[in-house]
């Protein structure tokens, strides 16, 4: 079968189109044929090099780790009347960039009438880490409620999720075509965190929600209000925003860093379930901004990492 490997660390151009064996499912786990695979900035980085102290990922590998599509086979103990049927699930051991992908059975979600298998597939990171975000940081009615990368596939969902509060909602991101998006999709504000001091004139948020990191990050930190959560779940800027401990406590500001964003896979299951669910039902809508061929994948990893989507990357298998 036809997958992309990253046959060497390094950039874009290392994404190589190949023939591969097609998995085969052992006990407790499924093949999907796969219509959709996710992309997240975290495959480009773990691409080029970084990141093996927690990925212990080694070329020659298939990246991607979600997928939709129709299960195609299933192992010993799986319910056979899966087979046929449409699904979005995160991979096992990556390998989503393929014609047929192996997953956990226990973890597949079945994709609910009135949603589309490249919709599910948008959510399986996103949206299981905003609902997630929005339970383990909270957002409350009245509250103001500052997304920073607001354009991305997350940060999107979030502006959503914030605004079905009652929040009110501003969104940072860069450009008028992103800072467009961001106000279509419920923000009440946006301001462009490419101009020099972005945050001066900004009203002191009770919610940060970090999707970029770096020096971005550091300065959304800096106005949180005293008793405010200030959630850094992004890299895109060059790093987790290292918010300092000392300075949160003095003002009583309760920091949630990726290691307290981390779900068990009950969590998972339950929170992807969710997502779905509510887009099927208009409740949210992801926003997928570009959908890239296979042979086309380091097109999709460059506009992630020069930060020139907007929206959800996805690739079409």
């Amino acid at each position: 079968m036809r997958a992309i490997q990253v046959t060497e660390f390094g950039g874009p151009e290392v994404l190589v189109s190949t023939d591969v064996p097609e998995p085969v499912p052992g006990p407790g786990e499924a093949v999907v044929q796969v219509s959709y695979a996710d992309i997240i900035f975290l495959d480009t980085t773990l691409r080029g090099g970084a990141g093996q102290e927690y990925f212990p990922l080694r070329p020659p590998y298939v990246p991607g780790g979600a997928i939709a599509g129709t299960v195609a086979a299933v192992g010993a103990g799986v319910d056979p009347g899966l087979i046929g049927r449409s699904v979005a699930s995160r991979t096992k051991n990556w390998g989503g960039y393929a014609e047929k992908a192996l997953v956990d059975a226990a973890i597949l979600v079945e994709v609910p009438v009135g949603l589309d298998e490249r919709d599910a597939a948008s959510l399986l990171h996103d949206g299981l880490t905003a609902y997630a975000l929005r339970e383990k940081v909270g957002i409350h009615e009245g509250e103001t409620v500052l997304v920073v990368a607001a354009a991305g596939g997350l940060g999107i969902l979030l502006v959503q999720l914030a605004r079905n509060a009652g929040a009110h909602v501003i969104g940072a991101a860069r450009g008028a075509a992103k800072l467009e998006m961001v106000t279509k999709w419920g923000a009440g504000a946006a301001v462009d965190y490419s101009e020099p001091g972005w945050t001066d004139h900004l009203d002191q948020p009770a919610v940060v929600f970090d999707g970029a990191g770096g020096p971005l990050g550091q300065a959304a930190f800096e106005i949180v209000a005293a008793g405010g959560r200030f959630s850094a779940h992004g890299t895109p800027a060059g790093s987790f925003t290292a918010a300092d401990p000392e300075r949160a406590r003095e003002r009583n500001i309760t920091l949630t860093g990726i290691a307290e964003a981390q779900v068990t896979a009950a969590e998972a299951v339950r929170f992807t379930k969710r997502a779905l669910a509510d887009a099927a039902a208009g409740l949210i809508t992801p926003v997928v901004g570009q959908v890239y061929a296979l042979d086309d994948v380091a097109q999709a990893h460059r506009a992630l990492q020069e930060r020139t989507n907007v929206g959800k990357v996805l690739l079409r298998i």
